[in-house]
């Protein structure tokens, strides 16, 4: 093994230190849905079956399954009772991250906030026994890691964050199809990014809603974005398209800079409020573990 691949395992599982996974293995991903599986997981639902866990009686109807009756209670009562069990399912968890180039900036970077984000439910959702997939999309880069559950693959999801680098522009319309055509099963999707797409954010959320998923959107981005303290003449470049565009930043235009972040924040929020669409804020000064701790569960994602 060269002495870089070392020093680049050694870092990755610095997205999650020890004491925090210790936290989060208290913590589980939920659905505000009934959501069917096809394999027997940890989860179970309201929808009665067939398990070890015994839930509730039903009378008996002509041509139910006999070996399911109460013998024990006939022989007491001289009625037919059916035994009904809670069903277990297993829970897909989709995490969908924006790599893109705007994401690559701030104080503290957003990229670097927002795969720390991604493994944390993803660390949940795996020990949980969900199924997990995540699908991180940097310019026409796509990077893919699906249906991974159980502790054997916390190392494999972390090396998966770790190495992917933010580049190129914003396409959550074409990362969001190509996702969902490769996801199928309905299961809860978190989406992170800032949202800064040339082509708007509804494309993207309209289909993963279309695809029968729980949305989440964590909306990443830096407090010098949303208050810059600019003075001064300023050439800005921007980080994906290459424009450039000289500016004086006058105090007239930064109020008007930050009404316009305000109306841009406001629309997203509104827009998921009418779709089902859980929508959380995220500036990156919040401390990411607080977000996860504190806010993701607020919004109803993990408990």
């Amino acid at each position: 093994m060269s002495a870089g691949t070392a020093n680049e395992k050694t870092s990755i599982p610095a997205l999650l230190t020890p004491e925090f996974m210790a936290r989060l293995s208290a913590l589980g991903v939920v659905s505000k849905k009934i959501l069917a599986g096809k394999l027997r997981g940890e989860r179970r639902s309201r929808k009665k079956g067939e398990s070890l866990e015994f839930s509730d009686y039903r009378n008996y109807s002509q041509g139910d399954d006999l070996r399911r009756v109460d013998w024990s209670l006939f022989a007491r009562l001289e009625r037919l009772f059916l035994k009904l069990f809670m069903a277990e399912e297993d829970l897909s968890v989709y995490v969908i991250v924006d790599a893109s180039a705007s994401m690559d900036w701030g104080s503290v970077n957003k990229f670097d906030y927002a795969r720390k984000v991604a493994a944390a439910v993803a660390y949940i959702g795996i020990l949980n026994l969900d199924r997990v997939s995540l699908g991180v999309y940097a310019g026409g880069d796509e990077h893919i890691l699906k249906d991974i559950r159980g502790k054997k693959q916390v190392m494999r999801l972390f090396d998966f964050l770790g190495k992917i680098k933010p580049t190129g522009g914003t396409d959550l319309v074409n990362a969001c199809k190509r996702f969902t055509m490769r996801n199928r099963r309905p299961g809860v999707c978190l989406v992170i990014s800032d949202f800064l797409d040339p082509e708007g954010f509804e494309g993207p959320l309209k289909a993963l809603v279309a695809n029968r998923m729980d949305v989440f959107a964590v909306h990443v981005l830096a407090p010098e974005e949303v208050e810059p303290a600019m003075t001064g003449d300023y050439s800005l470049v921007d980080s994906e398209t290459g424009e450039r565009i000289d500016v004086t930043a006058s105090r007239r235009l930064v109020e008007n800079y930050q009404r316009v972040v305000r109306g841009f924040c406001s629309s997203l929020q509104q827009f998921c409020a009418a779709r089902g669409v859980s929508y959380l804020f995220a500036s990156t000064d919040l401390p990411f573990e607080s977000l996860v701790l504190n806010y993701l569960r607020n919004v109803g994602l993990v408990r």
